[in-house]
């Protein structure tokens, strides 16, 4: 996995924001060069921004980053899939992870009593649906949903049967699971190069043999939060107020405990939660911000994202946008190109 002999394949972003912009900013990425086209699920799914991008382009793929696989029914995730794959001309890659249960519950409404077993069937489902839309289905029945498909007319034939699904994980057990079940992996932004060698490795390819499946063949897809700054004061700012924007979500405590960051992520939620955001985030040390976030001088950044393609076969270099102001996200995005970040 040596990375000097890897291409350098980078991802950009298209976002519905970008409103009638979004085909002209879909083309001058590829035109850029581009490995492919992300897409996240906000609000809305990911789809439509998707579908624009693969009307304005040829080449580049076209993934989410991810679909939240219980927002909607697993059956138009699947057909969705198939939808998109169409129309990209096999060009798509679903991005599927499960959030978590604050935001199933809050911003869509759904109570999972078991998301990473639902996240299972639904790759299950995915695939039963790309291999037998056209042909006629059968019912699918998994562990935590049966669907009976019985009243849907058989399809075109596929673009291809096998679509590529990548789970989004940030915890072991989701790791686990992409290397038992998914076609590759991708990264949460708190994960930095040295997670990635050590304990994302380590559950992915314990996650391969469980299922007997060769962990080189998986996609790694790095996804890397940079603040890039001649001022290290200005970086380091940033890079605390986003990681104390994540330690302030209760779910993700777990995790900040992992990795030695407990204590610190417990007074950080409580002031949160209590309005002191500059407080909260003044409670982030530097060791802390590095752990999570590339951050400092451009060249301190271009050393972290080299250390990255040790492991990735793709990577989204990202601005740290959670709990950031716009106008602030908009700096690293400019920061990011201004400084050849992304290849």
């Amino acid at each position: 996995m040596a990375g000097a002999a890897k291409p350098r394949r980078y991802w950009g972003g298209v976002s519905a924001f970008l409103g009638t912009r979004l085909p002209e900013a879909a083309r001058r990425l590829e035109a850029q060069g581009r490995y492919g086209l992300f897409a996240g699920q906000g609000a809305g799914p990911p789809w439509i921004p998707l579908a624009a991008a693969a009307a304005a382009t040829e080449r580049v793929l076209l993934g989410c980053s991810v679909a939240i696989a219980g927002a909607r029914s697993p059956a138009e995730t699947a057909f969705a899939a198939l939808d998109l794959d169409r129309i990209s001309g096999g060009r798509f890659v679903l991005g599927l992870g499960s959030s978590t249960r604050w935001m199933l519950r809050s911003n869509f409404g759904v109570e999972l009593e078991r998301p990473l077993a639902h996240l299972r069937d639904v790759v299950a489902l995915v695939r039963h649906v790309s291999r037998g839309a056209h042909a006629g289905l059968a019912p699918f029945e998994g562990e935590t949903f049966r669907i009976e498909l019985g009243g849907l007319e058989p399809q075109p034939p596929p673009v291809r049967e096998e679509i590529p699904v990548w789970l989004g994980a940030l915890r072991s057990p989701m790791t686990r699971l992409a290397g038992e079940v998914a076609d590759g992996l991708i990264g949460h932004p708190l994960w930095n190069a040295e997670w990635w060698r050590t304990r994302v490795e380590d559950d992915l390819r314990a996650g391969a043999r469980a299922s007997g499946r060769d962990a080189e063949s998986l996609h790694r897809c790095v996804y890397l939060a940079v603040a890039p700054d001649p001022d290290e004061g200005v970086a380091l700012g940033d890079a605390r107020l986003f990681t104390a924007a994540y330690a302030a979500i209760a779910e993700y405590a777990s995790f900040f405990e992992e990795r030695g960051f407990g204590a610190t992520a417990a007074d950080v939620r409580s002031r949160w939660d209590a309005g002191d955001r500059e407080g909260a985030a003044s409670k982030v040390g530097e060791e802390m911000a590095r752990a999570f976030v590339a951050w400092g001088t451009p060249d301190a950044v271009r050393t972290e994202i080299e250390s990255a393609w040790q492991v990735a076969d793709s990577m989204l270099v990202s601005p740290p946008f959670w709990g950031l102001p716009p106008q602030r996200i908009g700096h690293y995005v400019q920061a990011i190109a201004r400084y050849g970040l992304e290849g």
